[in-house]
């Protein structure tokens, strides 16, 4: 689920190395689209980091929360709920300790995420979430877009309630 080889580049191949360092900045892209897309409330920034046919699986870290959120499948459900208008929430999204692994015209990424959520209106709450996100991608033209995402929680403090709307 992870990539955790102890290298990161396949040394093997030189001549592939400036493309693998191009595919592997886009791998990781992808992942700055959705935290920003979903930062800024950029539908077209945060669309353009999934398939169609995408899955987002966010119940690992709902689960832990207490909260009951389905998996969400398909592009278009994925930024409906992540950009819900109906709640109002100010985030901020760091992505670290970024591993890939591709093969060929498809990809591997894992890597942590802390997610900031505040209630638009209320800045005097929070939930803080620190999250391991194991991603599938697959290539896209010159760029890469997500496939599957499973998203795990390491640790979170603050109000559940919070990413809901409460």
């Amino acid at each position: 689920m992870y990539v955790t080889r102890p290298y990161a580049l396949d040394a093997r191949q030189e001549a592939a190395t400036v493309r693998e360092l191009a595919d592997r900045t886009e791998i990781i892209d992808a992942l700055y689209r959705f935290a920003l897309g979903r930062d800024l409330k950029d539908r077209e920034l945060l669309e353009s980091a999934f398939t169609e046919d995408a899955e987002f699986d966010f119940r690992p870290v709902a689960g832990r929360l207490g909260l009951d959120l389905p998996l969400m499948t398909g592009r278009d459900m994925i930024t409906g709920v992540v950009l819900n208008p109906g709640i109002p929430l100010d985030t901020t999204h760091a992505v670290t300790n970024c591993r890939t692994e591709i093969d060929q015209d498809a990809a591997r990424l894992t890597a942590l995420v802390e997610a900031q959520h505040l209630p638009g209106a209320d800045h005097g709450r929070h939930l803080l979430l620190k999250n391991l996100y194991a991603v599938d991608l697959v290539r896209a033209g010159s760029h890469w877009r997500m496939r599957r995402v499973h998203v795990e929680n390491v640790w979170y403090t603050g109000e559940p309630g919070v990413l809901i709307g409460r």
